[in-house]
């Protein structure tokens, strides 16, 4: 039983650093925890365009707010 569980936490590993070396290749900037959010949140059942689409205007308001402090 425990061999099962750890080949599972091993293959759960290897999945979370093929799509962080994804990730990577794509420029998205996200790190391992965001992007094992992301994953959550798509088991979870979120649209993943939609959480693309929230992703990329918190980013956008993050810079804005980041322009507006430099004043």
């Amino acid at each position: 039983m425990a061999s099962a569980s750890s080949a599972n936490l091993n293959a759960v590993r290897e999945t979370m650093d093929v799509l962080l070396e994804i990730s990577r290749l794509l420029n998205t900037g996200l790190d391992m925890e965001s992007l094992s959010i992301c994953v959550r949140l798509c088991e979870q059942g979120i649209n993943p365009e939609a959480l693309s689409a929230v992703i990329k205007e918190l980013r956008k308001a993050s810079e804005s707010l980041k322009t507006l402090n430099c004043f």
